[in-house]
């Protein structure tokens, strides 16, 4: 995503968004322009405009973030919806769906078709861009509040299936990640080619938490083009994404309070590429 920040000049004053922002931002067309603006991606005195036609005073500070979703052709993909009631969503989100508005764009975004389809709906936590899985939102500030509190104590459980690089043995890992404290428990699923099929189960919940202790241990999550290194970049076969799917999420209801648990099997596209990565069965000799 580009950033480009501009403060109005005197002579500027009274133009349309779709006028100065075009002239500002090297490369971008007023057509580009109203598409960014369109999106979201456009900011004046740290308030999101969506109106192309809204004009400008001197000395307000212009923010414009173009990416991704203006070139998209395709429409977004389209999340699963596993459970509802009048208190919580649990979504299922595919690779490749943001979770929430970015400052690129808020239109699109899986908290945005879910607004859509059910109406008042508040993000209670996020899973990146390129992993798959479960999610909870909250339909009720009430419901909301509960959630949040229990993410903040982890009383939610988490557990994740990922596909990395190497022979990794079970173990905890407890290292921090961005100077906060972070533990992640690691289980083997199954040892695969060149490759281990393992759950992660979260007791922190920090930033890339699963991606960073895998990768430093030197086995990192296929591909993972950020924290993989040369070791996920040139495994083969190559994985056709990030090899991580949320498949479990528990906690307690917030209306009710009894818990619940949910799962998720992986993917398609990462069942497929596990399938080739099966060691054949060993054979006896005579």
């Amino acid at each position: 995503m580009a950033r480009e920040v501009f403060t109005v000049a005197a002579d500027e004053a009274g133009l349309r968004l779709d006028q100065v922002v075009p002239k500002r931002v090297a490369g971008l067309s007023r057509r580009k322009a109203r598409a960014v603006i369109d999106e979201g991606g456009v900011f004046v005195d740290k308030t999101r405009v969506k109106v192309a036609g809204r004009t400008v005073r001197a000395g307000q500070v212009v923010e414009v973030n173009i990416g991704g979703a203006v070139e998209r052709s395709e429409p977004p993909p389209v999340p699963r919806i596993v459970f509802s009631d009048d208190h919580v969503i649990i979504a299922d989100k595919p690779a490749g769906l943001v979770t929430a508005p970015t400052p690129e764009s808020d239109r699109g975004d899986l908290l945005d078709q879910l607004a859509h389809q059910f109406g008042e709906v508040y993000l209670v936590h996020r899973l990146d861009l390129p992993t798959s899985g479960l999610l909870v939102f909250a339909r009720t500030r009430a419901a909301n509040k509960v959630l949040g509190d229990a993410f903040k104590v982890h009383d939610v459980d988490r557990e994740y299936r990922a596909i990395v690089a190497g022979a990794i043995a079970a173990q905890t890992i407890d290292r921090p990640v961005d100077g906060k404290r972070a533990v992640t428990h690691v289980g083997v699923i199954e040892p695969l080619a060149d490759a281990t099929l393992v759950s992660a189960r979260l007791e922190t919940g920090r930033t890339h938490q699963i991606r960073v202790h895998l990768a430093g241990l030197g086995h990192p999550v296929l591909g993972d083009t950020h924290h993989g290194g040369e070791r996920a970049r040139t495994f083969v076969p190559r994985c056709p994404r990030l090899a991580l799917h949320a498949a479990v999420l528990g906690f307690a209801h917030p209306a009710t309070r009894e818990r619940v648990r949910f799962e998720s099997p992986l993917p398609d596209e990462l069942a497929r590429y596990l399938a080739r990565l099966k060691r054949p069965p060993e054979t006896s000799t005579p």
